[in-house]
């Protein structure tokens, strides 16, 4: 009997990991340096170039795995009149709609299946969760990160 609540006490006692926040250059293997934002003005001028430039732009391979937070911006791609429950985080403001999207480095396809509510998808946001080094192209942009989002807050 002492065996098992002794048991029972480190399970109860251990302690939960917490998510390691990270930034944004976090995302990009050291050495590499990505290449500046063109304005909208370029592509204005240069209809044929293409929006998301270096799709090849490496990702950092250890982050596979690990449970993090970062904090960024919605880029909504699905959901319902509530909330949003699939959508890109990207580093700026209008990142992927207003301007080109960044290299695929600097984006997490997130899936949040509590959803996030409409109104907070025009503020920076926190995402919690596993990312996963998981390239994928969808008609936005080329993502090099993926996440199953533990949780979504408004960034304070």
């Amino acid at each position: 009997m002492k065996q098992l609540l002794a048991l029972m006490f480190l399970v109860v006692a251990m302690p939960t990991f917490a998510a390691e926040k990270i930034g944004w250059k976090d995302l990009i293997p050291e050495g590499f340096t990505p290449p500046p934002v063109k304005p909208q003005s370029y592509y204005d001028a240069n209809p044929e170039e293409d929006r998301q430039t270096n799709l090849d732009a490496p990702v950092v391979e250890s982050l596979d795995g690990k449970k993090v937070r970062i904090p960024g911006y919605v880029v909504q791609l699905e959901g319902d009149a509530d909330n949003v429950t699939e959508f890109l985080l990207v580093p700026y403001f209008g990142a992927c709609i207003h301007v080109p999207p960044p290299p695929p480095n600097q984006i997490i396809h997130v899936q949040y299946a509590e959803g996030v509510p409409y109104e907070n998808t025009y503020d920076a946001v926190w995402i919690e969760g596993t990312v996963k080094v998981e390239r994928k192209e969808g008609d936005l942009a080329v993502v090099g990160y993926t996440m199953d989002a533990d949780s979504v807050e408004v960034y304070q």
